[in-house]
């Protein structure tokens, strides 16, 4: 099911969490928190647009690495549901992707739902404070669009979260797959 993001109420506070990443090394918001701010991306193995712009997110998230600001990407997806997310099939697709950031499982899948993530991929940008400031997309390229004419939205967004503490007024919301949710 195809989803956008919701509007959000910006300045709200990251969602502490204690997540693991499929070898059950264990990170906190806190250690993860940049010196410039944090972007927490709820991403998974199977998703079309995932897949789509993967590529493309790993290479923005390592611009924002060296900027000062931390990224970590979080599994939310009901595995049992979807095999293709399986922490053995994330350890895969983090090695494939080359991923330079932790990608951790949500296994209760209250972190998903204390952020308020609706979709893969879904990003929340949060200022040193820890208020988010973006709740967008990653870029103007549409599904299965030539990448000619990249406008990177993210982190243009999240350099000025950087900078000023705030992000841009104007904000397009992220589309994707819908959480697949236990029921």
């Amino acid at each position: 099911m195809l989803l956008n993001t919701p509007v959000v109420h910006f300045g709200q506070h990251a969602p502490a969490f204690e997540l693991s990443d499929p070898d059950g090394t264990r990170y906190t918001l806190n250690a993860l928190m940049g010196k410039k701010g944090l972007l927490v991306a709820f991403i998974c193995n199977h998703c079309p647009y995932v897949k789509a712009i993967i590529g493309r997110f790993v290479q923005d998230a390592k611009v924002l690495q060296n900027e000062g600001v931390g990224v970590v990407a979080i599994m939310p997806n009901d595995y049992i549901y979807v095999p293709d997310d399986s922490p053995e099939n994330m350890k895969k697709f983090s090695v494939q992707h080359g991923l330079t950031f932790p990608y951790l499982v949500d296994l209760t899948q209250n972190i998903a739902k204390a952020y308020g993530a609706v979709c893969t991929p879904d990003f929340f940008g949060y200022n040193a404070q820890g208020e988010l400031q973006y709740r967008g997309r990653l870029d103007n390229i549409t599904m299965n669009a030539e990448v000619k004419g990249r406008v990177p939205e993210l982190v243009n967004a999240m350099r000025q979260v950087a900078t000023t503490g705030q992000g841009p007024e104007s904000q397009m919301p992220s589309m994707g797959c819908s959480i697949k949710w236990r029921e």
